[in-house]
C-alpha cells in the first residue's frame, strides 16, 4: 500500500472544505503524501444518480449543524454561505488551471477560494466578487480567466470527474489510500489509521 491520499474535491462542498483543513496535519503525522484532484461535483453527481444533501431540506439543516459540530472540533472557522449551492463549473476549471500552468501557486489558490466560500460566505459565482478575491490574493483574474477557456484546462477537469465516477466517488470530498474509498469529512479517522497501518 502507498503512503498517499487521494484526495478528490470540489470548492462547492462545505465538507470538503472541513477535510481540506484537515488532511495536510494527518499527512504530515502519517509521513504521507496528499495528492490533490479537482473534480466537478455536479457532474459526478449527474454520472451517479446523487444530489446534494442539503436539497432536502430536514437533511441538510441537520448537515449544516453537524458540519459546525466538526469545525468545533477541529478549531476552524465555518460560515454557511448565503449563497450555496454555488456552481463551481468555472471556479473547479480555474483550480485545474492553476493546478497544470502554476502548481506553485496552487496552494495559495485554493486556499483564497476556501476562504472566500466557507470562512467569508462570498458568491464565488458572481465573476465580479471573484475577480475582487482574486485580485487581493495576488492573482490576475484576466489570467486566470483565460485558464478557465483553455481547452486542455477544460479536458483535463473532465477527465479527472470521469475518472472519479469510475474509481467508485459518487461525492465530496473522496480520498483513496491506494484502492481503498473514503467517503465524507467525517472519515478522516480511517483515513489516518490506514495510513499509519500502511
Amino acid at each position: 500500500m502507498t503512503k498517499t491520499v487521494e484526495f478528490y474535491f470540489d470548492l462547492g462542498s462545505p465538507a470538503t472544505y472541513l477535510a481540506y483543513t484537515q488532511l495536510p496535519k494527518i499527512c504530515a503525522k502519517t509521513h504521507s503524501e496528499l495528492i490533490y484532484i479537482p473534480m466537478l461535483l455536479g457532474g459526478v453527481f449527474k454520472a451517479t444518480g446523487n444530489a446534494s444533501p442539503a436539497m432536502i431540506p430536514a437533511k441538510g439543516r441537520y448537515m449544516f449543524q453537524d458540519l459546525d459540530r466538526y469545525a468545533g472540533r477541529y478549531g476552524v472557522p465555518l460560515k454557511f454561505n448565503p449563497h450555496f449551492p454555488i456552481n463551481t463549473l468555472m471556479l473547479m476549471r480555474a483550480v485545474t488551471g492553476i493546478q497544470l500552468r502554476q502548481p506553485e501557486r496552487f496552494q495559495a489558490f485554493i486556499d483564497c477560494l476556501f476562504k472566500a466560500l466557507w470562512v467569508e460566505g462570498r458568491a464565488l459565482d458572481e465573476p465580479a466578487t471573484v475577480a475582487a478575491v482574486l485580485s487581493d490574493n495576488g492573482f490576475d483574474p484576466n489570467e486566470v480567466l483565460a485558464l478557465t477557456n483553455d481547452e486542455t484546462v477544460k479536458a483535463a477537469l473532465k477527465d479527472n470527474t470521469e475518472t472519479a465516477v469510475k474509481r467508485g466517488v459518487f461525492g465530496a470530498p473522496s480520498m483513496f489510500i491506494g484502492t481503498q474509498l473514503f467517503f465524507g469529512q467525517d472519515r478522516l479517522d480511517f483515513v489516518e489509521e490506514t495510513l499509519r497501518q500502511a
